[in-house]
């Protein structure tokens, strides 16, 4: 648990005039579940994209699962490997059934024969609770059950860490029970994550630590009882009034 498997060393990345990352410093141990809240135009998407190179930043230096992925000379598709991906959007191939989706980049990137593959792809969709699933095509499922999938299959490429950008932004309110709850299973089972989200109580019961951004920095990170419960700084405060009191509209949306 001591070992840090994400190392984000003065991270800056602008986009044109605009400087989204302000000099960010963080860690995130093996095992450990990472939540990043704050409001939307804060950077914590950008930070996320940034971990996956998904974004190049301008200056900083950024190590996930033994690779420095900010290296000129590193073999980035082999760095990713080690990192799942959730977006927003659930980004199922709406051609392929939902075993495929699941066992496309098994093949193709980590050579395993057809049969190796669907069993790891039905092993993570039971793990979801789609094993009833594996043949419909995404668009016969709700988006909840989409986003299920698309966890599944980040899962069928072995990561060692998670990375959830907003995984429940998109969804029906009645939906995101089911996703945070396969989430949470994760949690459990030890897996490394580092969650962009708006939900404070799955941040709450779930975080090992908290992170709160706000205009392209770190304001407050440390257990969510802490950052969530008794914040420090008056920034963290009037986020937490906004987001935690029903009489206003929570703070959802694009990321930049």
């Amino acid at each position: 648990m001591n070992e840090a498997i994400v190392e984000v060393v003065d991270l800056h990345k602008s986009f044109g005039e605009l400087e989204v990352l302000k000099g960010i410093d963080m860690s995130v141990r093996r095992g450990e579940v990472v939540c990043i809240i704050g409001p939307s135009g804060s950077g914590k998407s950008t930070l996320l994209r940034c971990v996956n190179f998904l974004e190049e930043p301008n200056a900083g230096r950024i190590v996930v699962n033994g690779f420095e992925v900010t290296d000129p000379d590193v073999d980035i598709d082999r760095a990713r490997r080690g990192i799942g991906m959730v977006f927003q959007a659930f980004n199922l191939f709406g051609h392929l059934s939902v075993l495929e989706n699941l066992t496309i980049a098994q093949r193709k990137v980590l050579k395993r024969d057809r049969a190796e593959a669907d069993a790891v792809a039905r092993k993570n969709l039971e793990k979801v609770g789609l094993a009833e699933k594996a043949g419909a095509m995404p668009a016969q499922l709700s988006g909840g059950q989409q986003q299920r999938a698309a966890i599944a299959r980040a899962l069928s490429m072995d990561p060692a860490v998670m990375l959830f950008d907003e995984p429940t932004s998109a969804l029906d309110p009645e939906l995101v029970g089911d996703v945070l709850s396969v989430m949470r299973q994760l949690a459990e089972e030890g897996m490394t994550m580092l969650v962009v989200t708006h939900e404070m109580q799955f941040a709450r019961e779930v975080a090992d630590k908290v992170l709160f951004m706000d205009d392209g920095g770190i304001v407050e990170e440390g257990p969510p009882a802490q950052v969530i419960g008794e914040p420090r700084q008056q920034r963290t405060k009037g986020f937490l009034a906004r987001v935690l009191n029903p009489t206003h509209v929570p703070v959802t949306g694009a990321e930049t």
